[in-house]
């Protein structure tokens, strides 16, 4: 037997349970906002959120530009919020390009009087980073981003609301996060 299996075995059962090599299920409270560069209106306009949410921010993720809940009620409900204005920055990401995403900025909010940003995933990076990726390749022809709300500051998340069943509009909805 080797040593670390004796090693292992001398140890109470309860803390050999303890020891596992299971990532988290996803984002957590304190977790810095990850380096890695999206895409704004064109593909070589990069931005990285690291250094944009210096501050206080929003990341709102959605599974898809132009799908009915994010476009009728998910993203709506931020546009039309009162507490908008005192979020800070507010972007939007999805596992969408460049093209797409300002195609559905421009569709939900054509004179951009909100301020909110649209930003494109299209290789889903930034959002396994987060571990907010889901199979849905299905519906939708690829791995997308659960549906969620970061709040941020300092670079850091300060609230998470990851919707339990991925696409479902309740947990990230603005009335529960714009507080």
């Amino acid at each position: 037997m080797s040593h670390s299996r004796t090693l292992l075995r001398a140890l109470p059962r309860s803390t050999r349970r303890a020891f596992t090599t299971t990532r988290p299920a996803f984002v957590n409270v304190g977790d810095a906002i990850p380096n890695i560069q999206l895409v704004e209106g064109s593909p070589g306009n990069k931005v990285n959120l690291a250094n944009e949410l210096k501050g206080k921010g929003i990341v709102i993720g959605v599974p898809a530009a132009f799908s009915p809940a994010c476009s009728a009620s998910h993203i709506p409900g931020y546009l039309n919020s009162p507490s908008l204005k005192s979020a800070g920055q507010v972007f939007v990401v999805s596992v969408n390009d460049a093209f797409v995403m300002k195609a559905w900025g421009a569709t939900l909010d054509p004179t951009n009087k909100s301020g909110i940003r649209f930003l494109g995933d299209p290789d889903a990076k930034f959002t396994e980073a987060l571990d907010l990726s889901f199979e849905s390749a299905s519906i939708f022809g690829n791995n997308r981003s659960k549906r969620y709300a970061l709040v941020v500051e300092g670079g850091k998340v300060k609230e998470a609301h990851v919707e339990p069943d991925n696409t479902g509009v309740d947990v990230s909805a603005a009335d529960k996060v714009l507080k």
